[in-house]
């Protein structure tokens, strides 16, 4: 069992194996994103934040999800184009992985366990959940879907 977010690897949109570790030091706003989803012009908002924020120390991760009404059907490529295309991401965006289930990716198996959802649930209940993990490492905070990204400037603020 992993001790700290920085064990993590995942593979980037462009198929580059990468490891959390690159992120040490910096603040994380770390986010199961989809491309048909009722919550996709979030990616304005969390291109926002990364934008006002990342040279103080914010690093927005996008991870996409297909496992909710298949709302994120494309390969690589297609999110790719598609975030770049109408949001203007420039943020990480990392492969498609699950983040409930069997085939649960172990970044999310652990930010599940640090960061219990309402009523103490840990499974990932939408797309745009989102985790706030410190410098240091420790996941702070889980917001639901429905927290627009603009709501989190003063937790993030406190942490940078």
């Amino acid at each position: 069992m992993s001790k700290s977010i920085y064990d993590f690897t995942a593979a980037r949109l462009n198929g580059a194996a990468g490891g959390l570790a690159e992120f040490k030091g910096k603040v994380l706003l770390i986010v199961n994103t989809a491309s048909e989803c009722g919550f996709t012009p979030q990616y304005a908002g969390l291109e926002s934040l990364y934008r006002d924020f990342k040279d103080r120390g914010l690093v927005v991760l996008g991870f996409p999800c297909n496992q909710f009404g298949g709302q994120e059907p494309g390969d690589a490529a297609a999110i790719g184009q598609f975030c770049e295309a109408n949001y203007g991401v420039t943020f990480p965006m990392f492969a498609k992985i699950d983040v409930n289930g069997d085939g649960t990716h172990p970044l999310y198996a652990y930010l599940k366990r640090e960061a219990s959802g309402l009523l103490g649930t840990e499974a990932i209940k939408w797309n745009f959940t989102k985790f706030l993990v410190s410098r240091d490492g420790k996941t702070i905070q889980r917001f639901a879907p429905a927290t627009k990204p603009e709501e989190l400037t003063e937790d993030i603020k406190a942490l940078l």
